[in-house]
């Protein structure tokens, strides 16, 4: 996940998932819309072994495509399962995680709530922070206050961070903000016109120019 502030990537965030075999086709479908960067795989409870298999699934076809895949917590699985790396939710949390991904894998902070969460994870070793990504319970910072996290960190940190966006309009504004990546979550799997036009329009968003 090489960055270069001028350009923002993208970074798909999958729906929960219990059938990764399935879904497969569709976040193919995906990846070939636009420049993609990483993967984020949210997988639903499941035994080691279970989890381990379905993430061996989803890193063939993403790795395949010179694209890193991350997982959504399960940092004791990472390394046998082939994934690139984790994202930890929650500054407690991914200092808990940290020695068990780094300096191999890659390491990513989210459910940062405040500008000292993510200083925090920044100096103890996170590869990049998320703002704007929703809880547990799908709730979210209001968009002008990630907006303004994200150009405060891009204005004064090397550290790459990422900007989660809930539709087009705000991917192109976070980009705009600074963020090296823009995440896309559950909309773009169930966009009416499909997934395609769905990354495709958010990979439009952040190549339009900064005003």
């Amino acid at each position: 996940m090489n960055s270069q502030r001028a350009v923002s990537r993208l970074y798909l965030v999958t729906p929960l998932l219990d059938d990764t075999a399935s879904f497969i086709s569709t976040l193919e479908t995906a990846l070939g819309a636009g420049d993609v960067a990483a993967v984020l795989l949210r997988l639903a409870d499941a035994d080691e072994r279970s989890l381990t298999n379905r993430t061996k699934a989803v890193a063939t076809a993403v790795q395949r495509r010179d694209i890193a895949l991350l997982l959504d917590g399960h940092t004791e699985i990472v390394g046998r399962a082939g994934a690139d790396g984790a994202h930890v939710t929650g500054i407690e949390a991914f200092a808990a995680a940290r020695s068990t991904l780094k300096p191999e894998r890659i390491a990513g902070a989210g459910g940062l709530r405040s500008r000292h969460d993510a200083m925090v994870a920044g100096e103890t070793g996170a590869d990049y922070v998320m703002f704007g990504d929703p809880d547990r319970r799908g709730h979210r910072p209001p968009f002008d206050l990630v907006q303004e996290r994200v150009k405060w960190w891009a204005d004064l940190v090397e550290i790459p961070c990422v900007g989660y966006a809930t539709h087009a309009d705000e991917a192109g504004l976070l980009a705009q903000a600074g963020a090296d990546f823009v995440a896309l979550g559950d909309w773009i799997w169930t966009h009416p016109q499909g997934v395609t036009a769905a990354v495709a329009s958010a990979a439009r968003a952040l190549a339009e120019p900064v005003p």
